[in-house]
C-alpha cells in the first residue's frame, strides 16, 4: 500500500506583462510585499506575437519573468493567482484599465504551470476558481511547449529565463533538502 507523500517544493514565478517600465516597477514592489524576496528578474521582452492585450493595455507591452526566493507547495498557486488579480486591480489606471497582467505560476524540474481563472480542456481545476494550465514540460535541456501554449512561451524568448530559474530551483533543492512540503 502506498502512503501519502508530501508534495515536492516548487519555484513560484510570475510572468509580468506591463504597459511601461513604471508599471513593472510598481508590480514588482507589490509582488515582493506579498511574497517576499524576488531572486530572479529577467529582462523585459517585447510582447508582440499577439495583440490580445493591445486594446486594454496599449501598444508597447513587455513581459518580464520573475521568481521568488522561498520554495512553496504547489497548492500555493491558488493564493498567488488571487494575489495577482488583486494587484492588477490595485495597479489599474484611473479609467480602470490594467497596467499589468500578472500571470502566476510555478516551475519544478519537470514542468511549467501557469494559473488561470478560465477553464479549458488541458486545465485542471485546483479550487477557488483557479485552474492549473500545464504550459510546458522539461526535456532536451529546456521547457518544451504544447500545442495550446501561449505564442510568446512557444517562441523560446523565455527559454534562458526559465533555465536560470530552474537552475536556482535545483540548487535550492540540493542545498536545502527536505522531504517535501505539506499542502
Amino acid at each position: 500500500m502506498t502512503e501519502d507523500q508530501p508534495a515536492e517544493a516548487v519555484k513560484l514565478v510570475v510572468a509580468a506583462l506591463c504597459s511601461s517600465p513604471q508599471a513593472l516597477k510598481n508590480s514588482l514592489g507589490k509582488l515582493q510585499a506579498c511574497r517576499g524576496e524576488i531572486d530572479y528578474r529577467g529582462p523585459a521582452h517585447p510582447f508582440n506575437l499577439t495583440d490580445y492585450y493591445r486594446e486594454e493595455m496599449g501598444e508597447e507591452l513587455e513581459r518580464t519573468i520573475i521568481s521568488f526566493q522561498l520554495p512553496a507547495c504547489p497548492v500555493e498557486l491558488i493564493e498567488l493567482k488571487h494575489e495577482c488579480v488583486e494587484l492588477e486591480r490595485a495597479l489599474a489606471d484611473e479609467a480602470g484599465r490594467r497596467t499589468a497582467n500578472l500571470d502566476a505560476g510555478y516551475l519544478d524540474h519537470g514542468k511549467l504551470v501557469l494559473a488561470s481563472l478560465k477553464p479549458a480542456g488541458q486545465k485542471i481545476y485546483l479550487g477557488r476558481g483557479v485552474y492549473a494550465d500545464l504550459v510546458a514540460r522539461y526535456g532536451g535541456g529546456k521547457y518544451q511547449p504544447f500545442e495550446w501554449t501561449f505564442p510568446d512561451f512557444t517562441s523560446g524568448i523565455y527559454d534562458e529565463d526559465l533555465a536560470l530559474i530552474r537552475q536556482r530551483y535545483l540548487e535550492q533543492l540540493r542545498s536545502e533538502p527536505s522531504p517535501g512540503i505539506n499542502g
